[in-house]
Order: C-alpha cells, then structure tokens, then sequence
C-alpha cells in the first residue's frame, strides 16, 4: 500500500527526478526504524557458485545505485546480493537530461544515462561506511573520453581500487550509452581487455590474500556467431563468469508507445525473452561458466526461466521500479 502512494506520486514526476528522490530516502532511512517502510525477511534458499554462498538467488542489477550510496537499504529488502556501480576511474555526469522514459505499458525504460557517477574514489569511501555484510558486486566501466585502445587502463584502475571491498567484480562492456563501448565486446579489443583485468587480477589476489570473481557483462543485441566468439573469449582469458544481459537496442517490442524512438537502452518486460535466450545459448556453448541472467524478470514464473535456461542467479531492476521490494519476496518464495 505504501509502495503504490509513493509510487503514484513518483511517476507523477520526471524519471531521474523520482530515480534521486527515492535514493536520497533510501540513503537517509537506512538503518533507522523508518526502515520498516521496506525492510522485510525473506526465506533462506542459499546458493553456491563463484566460490560464494548466496542466501538466495535474487540479486540488486547495476545501475540502480550507481555510487553505492544505498548499499544498506536495498540490503535490508532482503536482496540475496547487491551490485553497484557501473563506476569509472574519474566521475563524469554522463549524458544530457532527459535521459531515463518509462513505458509502462511494458513495465520497460529507455536509458542513456551513459555512466553518471562520482568516480570510483567516492563509491568506495560509501562502501566503507555501509553496514551491510551481504554479497557486494562492484561493476566497473571506462570514462567516455578514454579512448577504446586504452579502454583496458580504465578497468585496471578500478580493479585496484575496489578489488579487496568487493565479493565479485563485473566488467561492463555491454553499455549502449557510451560512444564505442560495445566495440569491447569483439576481436582483439576483447581479447586485450580481459587480458590486462585477468593479469591484474591474479596482481591482486597475491596482494591481497584473496581471490575476487571477475564477471563479464554482455549485450542481448549479438547474433549467434558474436555470442559464440564472446563466450570462447571469456572462457579463453579465464574470467569468472558473464552477466546476461544488459539492455537492447531494439525497439520491435514497443513500436507505437510513447518515447519508443528516445535513444538509449530498452529495459523491461521487453528484454524478457531476449535474455533468457541469450543465457540458453551460452549455456550450450559452455556447460560450466557461471551465468547471472537479468533482462525483463516480472515474477517467480520469468525467473524460473532463466534459471531452467543455465542460470545460478538473477538480478532486477526495471521491474523493481514498477513493482518494489515486494517483487523480490515473490520471487524468492516462489521459487
């Protein structure tokens, strides 16, 4: 009931206007007995994978909480992991506003946010003052002035820096938002990318006691040959994991609808289908690679999905926006 007034008012307002008003609460309520408006207890249902236990599969996408400034409230939802992020080495304020359209006849959003956030110095003075002790991902990116063939520098510099606050670290090169950035994902680009983050990678785990998981996140907008290649390399270089997937360029799903045409990532109901079987074909190409599916997860039902299609974990965001904490419960009891 609460969810639904605040949200009645909320997208009575500009997208990123109630995006920043929800945060700044969430932030500021955290840890208080005002906490009850969203705190709930969820049932354990653990998973293992990654060399981490998960008390259950139900994960906090990237994007949400882009500087880690909420870290202990989306943890008190009940969340089984939380990621944030994406950060760059430097911050940057990202594209021009408007920048985020809803579409809830799809319960979808188009973004081009193109990677907003304070840097990655001010993310990790956030996660040192959190108190949450729950799984923590930190999704890193490259500063839109980096050039492509010095892409691999950026990802490096954030790796150091988060790697001993981080449980897991997701490399974003799947952005539609960031001139170029999607180029990562193929060729040589690709390869000398994950290269330089695996080597830095062992770098750390000697310097630090600890081995940290890398994930890779992909795109759903890749034909079978492209998801192929992709996998191979991911697989080749040693990385951990992939995250499937980030947002679509396509516009089939939402022809005809408000804001259809505005630039950016569709998100939403419509990316359901697209990711889950981006997931199923990885999975065939690869028996073993860890997946976290996410792309258009409504309830227990599409969850299950990509779960049944190779999946340990899955991640919300869109239709968290829509629904709230209480999509999470749903989920998790109904799986």
């Amino acid at each position: 009931m609460l969810f639904e007034l605040a949200k009645k008012f909320m997208f009575s307002q500009d997208a990123e206007w109630s995006h920043n008003f929800a945060l700044n609460n969430l932030r500021r309520f955290a840890n208080t007995p005002l906490n009850f408006i969203w705190k709930q207890s969820l049932p354990s249902k653990p998973v293992k994978v990654l060399g981490l236990e998960f008390p259950n599969p139900v994960g906090l996408a990237a994007g949400l909480d882009k500087n880690g400034e909420c870290i202990d409230g989306f943890g008190e939802m009940g969340f089984g992991f939380v990621e944030i992020g994406t950060v760059t080495p430097v911050g940057q304020p990202g594209n021009a506003k408007p920048r985020i359209f809803r579409l809830p006849e799809q319960n979808a959003i188009i973004n081009r946010m193109g990677f907003n956030n304070h840097g990655v110095d001010n993310l990790i003075e956030n996660v040192k003052k959190a108190q949450y002790k729950g799984i923590l991902g930190i999704n890193i990116g490259k500063n839109k002035d980096t050039p492509n063939e010095k892409g691999h520098e950026d990802y490096v510099i954030c790796m150091q820096k988060v790697y001993q606050y981080a449980d897991y670290i997701t490399v974003n090169i799947s952005s539609p938002n960031t001139p170029g950035l999607r180029d990562l994902q193929f060729g040589d680009s690709l390869t000398v990318l994950l290269s330089a983050v695996k080597e830095q990678q062992l770098i750390l785990e000697k310097e630090h006691g600890k081995y940290v998981p890398v994930l890779v996140k992909i795109a759903p907008d890749m034909d079978d040959v492209a998801i192929e290649q992709v996998v191979e390399c991911i697989t080749k270089e040693g990385m951990d994991g992939i995250i499937a997937t980030n947002t679509t360029l396509s516009r089939d799903a939402v022809q005809g609808l408000p804001h259809c045409d505005e630039a950016g990532g569709l998100s939403g109901n419509p990316v359901t289908d697209m990711s889950t079987e981006v997931i199923r074909k990885i999975r065939a190409i690869n028996s073993d690679v860890p997946i976290i599916g996410v792309g258009g997860i409504n309830n227990a039902e599409t969850a299950k999905q990509k779960l049944e299609a190779g999946a340990s974990l899955v991640q919300v965001y869109t239709n968290f926006i829509y629904q709230g904490p209480k999509l999470i419960k749903d989920i998790v009891e109904g799986l």
